[in-house]
């Protein structure tokens, strides 16, 4: 009985021999992002929101303006006590 030789039985050998990958190719192009109307919108919502928050709740110079002028005792009189007065009405709807 003889046996004759099959293939090579180094498995370095065969290694060597078999097809290499090739490297994957580089699409040619540029990614993309789209958004939906709604994200859009939340967005904008999100960044006015940040911006009202970041405003101080008190205007500082008018504080400051309204004190002078509450101050000056020619300031107040019948005109000015009969204007707000209205103003307090109309916000009141009264």
């Amino acid at each position: 009985m003889s046996i004759e030789r099959l293939g090579p039985i180094d498995p370095v050998q065969r290694l060597n021999q078999t097809n290499k990958t090739a490297k994957p190719q580089q699409k040619q192009g540029s990614d993309s992002v789209s958004f939906s109307d709604e994200a859009k919108l939340k967005a904008e919502l999100y960044q006015m929101a940040e911006r009202v928050r970041s405003v101080p709740e008190v205007r500082a110079d008018r504080v400051a303006e309204v004190k002078r002028k509450l101050e000056d005792p020619g300031y107040i009189n019948d005109t000015v006590i009969d204007s707000v007065a209205d103003r307090i009405m109309d916000a009141f709807g009264i």
